[in-house]
């Protein structure tokens, strides 16, 4: 029972501190990963004491770090990672490269370091904080800049490494244990390459027909517990033949990078992937050596300014050249990739126990990263201070630039309307996402087709936010659902005023209640009928011009009927009248076209 409220009394702990320091920094331009850091701290044994044994949160928040990795690898679908490879894996590679070799050199060299020490110090350094980077970007509005999507296209990398670096560490500790022999290294060996294959083997032909099992049951809940099954059992499963649980959910994700349900799990996925990424935050926070800090805080505070320095001037040469920014941008870019990372975090804590660092030195790091976050806001501010900021017209790539997996339309339902519509975007090379909540229509269009559709409800706007559809233009309601179609229309008017919505519409009644927050309705039969009509015009003896103008003039008029129903829909009786009116004129319209033309039936050949 203790031991039951004293974790109730840690996640209430965890939880305030959370809702209270994460608002405030990020309000005060300081990024929330600094308020989880800060938070930590003060919650942590150094200040007030609150949760007095860290290594309790952070065996849970480890958990974090896994499903940022399995979200990462969802995102590294193989066709994406062609069209950026040029930025990923050149600019990339020369910046973890780079800036590893020289923190690597300076560790060695001016601080004593041996050369498997200095090697994971120096890649561990040169990693910096996705979430931290690309929520400061996105708050400063630079997402779509030059600078800013370069740096994303290097983070991306940085994520990739991580994983090998991670595997690395235990090759280059020179840590064995001695009651393993020759052949239990081998035994060893094929379980972790084993593992792998199963991994792959089984998330490529087993994992689908349960994921298609569960969607068609309905059961969002045992949808949810599905994904995080598949996370935390691919974690499990490499932590068993002892590598990193990180390893196995980033390949979970990667296998799963181009399934239709890639955007729905994330939509799972992603709350508990920010709490608990969170939670490791202030776990770090929490074993942030603060005595260690008071002692030497000098030392602290010069380790960390030559780490922005080393890392903003090596980042800015790297955005220069295999990166073609121009000076300015380059710098921001520096800026931006100067702090440490979170995988630090990881990778040093195994150096540690590894042996590679001692105690000391590891608190240092962590103390000089935590402190790199804290510094960095700061000297944005202060680079904005002193250089003008960019014309607002060059914050936006240009359109041929523009990376295809951000959508410009969202289609919801592929059916038969759905599909015309994305074959005619596939067709002008417009890039769109669709969504589909029925199974079998997902797979029969993924089958015979290359159109990106996945299964899920965007009704859920987590979906929608695991898609990117906030950055669309256009919104599609193309289901035969007229209440779904309402009430999608509605949110997406609500939650993305900017975006033009144009939605399927089934009668007038529905078409009134689409007009009235303008959702640009489409009546779905209309176009079809008018179509019949012609023909059956054609075939009782009028001319292609003749039946052509009449089957015109008819829409023109229906149109301005349906503006002056609209005006009365709230009056029963003078809808009904004025529906009388516009049926009776319709008549007399047309009796000019009978005298001149009369519809005659066509001899018999």
């Amino acid at each position: 029972m203790e031991h039951g409220a004293g974790l109730l009394q840690a996640s209430v702990v965890c939880l305030l501190t959370m809702v209270v320091l994460v608002p405030l920094a990020k309000r005060l331009q300081l990024g929330a990963v600094l308020g989880y850091l800060v938070g930590g701290v003060l919650i942590g044994p150094s200040v007030l004491g609150l949760i007095a044994h860290p290594a309790s949160v952070a065996q849970i928040s480890e958990l974090g770090v896994v499903m940022l990795m399995f979200i990462i690898g969802l995102e590294l679908s193989p066709k994406r990672l062609w069209l950026m490879r040029r930025a990923v894996f050149g600019a990339g590679l020369a910046q973890v490269l780079l800036c590893g070799a020289g923190i690597g050199a300076i560790a060695m060299y001016l601080f004593d370091q041996r050369w498997n020490s200095a090697v994971i110090l120096g890649l561990g350094l040169a990693l910096s904080s996705t979430a931290f980077a690309l929520q400061l970007l996105a708050e400063r509005h630079e997402l779509h800049s030059p600078h800013g999507r370069l740096a994303f296209s290097i983070l991306l990398f940085q994520d990739i490494a991580a994983i090998p670096l991670m595997a690395l560490v235990p090759l280059l500790s020179g840590v064995s244990r001695p009651e393993m022999s020759h052949g239990d290294s081998v035994v060893e060996l094929l379980k972790v390459v084993g593992c792998v294959a199963g991994l792959i083997v089984g998330g490529r032909y087993l994992l689908r027909p349960v994921l298609r099992f569960v969607a068609k049951s309905g059961l969002q809940d045992i949808f949810t517990a599905l994904a995080l099954l598949v996370v935390m059992g691919s974690a499990l499963l490499m932590e068993w033949v002892g590598m990193s649980m990180a390893l196995g959910a980033f390949i979970a994700g990667v296998l799963l990078a181009d399934s239709e349900y890639r955007h729905a799990i994330e939509a799972k996925i992603e709350p508990f992937k920010g709490m608990l990424l969170g939670l490791f935050f202030l776990s770090v926070g929490m074993s942030a050596n603060l005595g260690l800090l008071l002692e030497s805080f000098w030392v602290v505070l010069g380790l960390t300014v030559l780490l922005l320095l080393v890392k903003l001037l090596l980042a800015s040469l790297v955005g220069l050249f295999p990166g073609h920014l121009k000076p300015l941008e380059a710098l921001r870019l520096g800026v931006m990739l100067a702090s440490g990372g979170e995988f630090a975090f990881v990778v040093f804590k195994i150096a540690g126990d590894h042996e590679l660092f001692s105690a000391r030195v590891h608190d240092l790091l962590v103390l000089t990263i935590t402190l790199s976050m804290a510094l960095t806001p700061l000297v944005l501010l202060l680079l904005s201070r002193l250089i003008k900021p960019a014309a607002p017209e060059a914050a936006r790539a240009p359109a041929e630039t523009v990376d295809a997996h951000e959508a410009r339309v969202v289609i919801m339902g592929m059916g038969r309307v759905g599909r015309i519509v994305a074959r005619i975007l596939h067709a002008q090379r417009v890039p769109f996402v669709a969504f589909d909540t029925s199974v079998e229509a997902v797979e029969l269009t993924r089958n015979i087709s290359n159109l990106p559709i996945y299964y899920g409800n965007p009704l859920h706007l987590e979906l929608l936010h695991a898609a990117r559809a906030e950055q669309a233009e256009f919104f599609i309601i193309a289901t035969d659902d007229a209440q779904a179609n309402l009430d999608t229309a509605r949110l997406i008017r609500h939650r993305y005023p900017h975006m033009k919505v144009i939605t399927r519409a089934r009668d007038w009644q529905q078409l009134h209640a689409l007009l009235d927050i303008q959702a640009g309705p489409v009546r779905e039969t209309f176009h079809a009928s008018l179509e019949m009509g012609r023909r059956v015009l054609l075939g009782l003896g009028l001319s292609e011009e003749q039946a052509e103008l009449r089957i015109q003039r008819f829409r023109r008029h229906d149109e301005r009927m349906l503006s002056a129903l609209y005006e009365v829909a709230s009056d029963k009786d003078a809808s009904l009248k004025t529906a009388h009116a516009y049926y009776d004129d319709l008549q007399t319209l047309f009796d000019n076209d009978l005298r001149e033309a009369p519809i005659t039936a066509k001899e018999a050949k």
